[in-house]
């Protein structure tokens, strides 16, 4: 009996530093989400009127531009899967990942080479388990990422889309990220970043889909040339803004629920331990009963 209180001890004392550890990392992420949240508020309305832009410019001019243009045939894809850099956010990592060998899958299907690009150390340890090169990796800033890291991507992704297939150029530049909705809810989400897709169409568009108009100078392909690199990269920074906040959203949420789950457990060990002395106590009695039992006869 005495025996068992120990273990149940130990199990206590270890389970009470685990559920400090999941405390501390809840009030961790619940501090970086306010600030995280804030950076996708703002980066949004941008890069949708940066989205707005290029597409007003390639819809409304002539301009036959490599970044808008559909290739004939499209024989390599590049597909970038932003993931965590840490564990412990629950399904977060895990759930985009899953999405991007969906894509992948499908692309494959078409008869299209993936070429796979990824943020974060959790995707990096997945292509390496399975034995499967990365074209590009990029870690280290998955919970706080920057413009920088944003441009340094879009600029490796511009410059495979602007190669040659035999040089080991893309035809198709996907992203695969997890988009923040609220607090409990993140959705991965899959966007083709290019080539552009250009609106294109006889009939007129509705009200709340018209796009503004432009003059363009000095021309509309130096306009493009400027605006597309723009494009990407705010695309990109916002998607791993969106991430990052999902990031922490789900880290969150699972140090919350881990927390709960230590206490619980600690509760059990208690109720358990106590149990054990118990019956430890009642063995006692009962043998001194006994003993005096035995001398009394």
């Amino acid at each position: 009996m005495a025996g068992q209180q120990r273990v149940y001890r130990a199990r206590i004392k270890s389970t009470r530093s685990l559920e400090k550890i999941f405390r501390a990392m809840e009030l961790i992420a619940s501090s970086r989400i306010s600030k995280a949240r804030q950076a996708v508020a703002s980066s949004t309305p941008y890069a949708r009127a940066i989205s707005r832009a290029v597409s007003a410019v390639a819809t409304y001019s002539d301009v036959d531009h490599i970044l808008t243009t559909e290739k004939e045939t499209v024989r390599r894809a590049a597909v970038l899967v932003v993931t965590a850099d840490r564990g412990m956010a629950g399904a977060y990592s895990s759930n985009a990942i899953r999405a991007g060998e969906q894509l992948r899958e499908r692309l494959t299907e078409e008869g299209k080479e993936v070429a796979t690009y990824v943020t974060g150390r959790k995707g990096v340890a997945f292509l390496r388990f399975r034995k499967r090169e990365a074209a590009a990796e990029w870690t280290g800033f998955s919970d706080a990422p920057r413009y920088e890291d944003a441009e340094t991507i879009g600029d490796t992704l511009v410059e495979a889309f602007l190669k040659e297939y035999e040089d080991g150029g893309v035809d198709e530049i996907h992203i695969v990220y997890t988009r923040f909705v609220s607090m409990v809810t993140q959705q991965p989400e899959i966007v083709r970043l290019l080539p552009l897709e250009v609106v294109e169409g006889t009939e007129p568009p509705a009200a709340d889909e018209l796009l503004p108009l432009y003059s363009f100078e000095p021309n509309p392909a130096e306009v493009l040339d400027a605006l597309l690199p723009k494009y990407v990269n705010s695309r990109i920074f916002n998607a791993l803004l969106q991430a990052s906040a999902s990031e922490l959203a789900s880290r969150q949420r699972a140090m919350k629920s881990a927390s709960d789950n230590a206490k619980e457990l600690i509760r059990t060990y208690t109720r358990l331990a106590n149990q054990a002395r118990q019956a430890e106590i009642t063995q006692e009695i009962s043998e001194i009963v006994g003993g005096a039992s035995a001398l009394a006869s």
